[in-house]
């Protein structure tokens, strides 16, 4: 049986040009369909808030979410496979949760691909609530894949 030990207190900040290369290496790593250096650059450039979550000074994860009037939407959101499971990805989805009720969000969506478990587990524990459905929404090696749409209310 492996113990899972807390993430400590991560460091977050805004992504820079900087670090659009390591993030899509990092994106390369951990998706067959990885977002590309432009995908992540043209988000920054049309305000989305693009985060880096940092161990001291180690980036362990990264997340883009776009603000629509009153709804928040996480468009990526990531940690490095090395951290996974350590409490990071629960980290990183809370700083996304408290930047978009900031922003005066009263709901939170994401897509998920169904294939995914441990997103899925981690969207569920965290409150999440499955919606609806797009059919074939992703790429996937044998055609497409749907997109489980979720949903959480932020004005608890």
């Amino acid at each position: 049986m492996s113990v899972v030990v807390p993430a400590p207190d991560p460091v977050f900040a805004p992504m820079s040009e900087l670090d659009l290369e390591w993030v899509a290496a990092q994106d390369r790593l951990l998706y067959p369909f990885p977002w590309s250096a432009i995908s992540f650059a043209d988000s920054m450039r049309a305000g989305y808030g693009c985060w880096m979550m940092f161990d001291g000074s180690e980036p362990v994860g990264y997340a883009v979410l776009m603000m629509v009037l009153d709804e928040a939407h996480i468009l990526n959101i990531s940690v490095v496979s090395s951290r996974q499971s350590c409490g990071f990805g629960r980290r990183l989805l809370d700083h996304l949760g408290r930047v978009a009720r900031e922003a005066g969000a009263r709901q939170l969506f994401l897509e998920v691909r169904p294939s995914n478990a441990p997103a899925l587990a981690l969207y569920q524990r965290a409150g999440f609530e499955t919606i609806g459905r797009r059919k074939g929404y992703y790429p996937a090696a044998e055609g497409r894949e749907d997109a489980l749409i979720m949903r959480l209310p932020l004005w608890r």
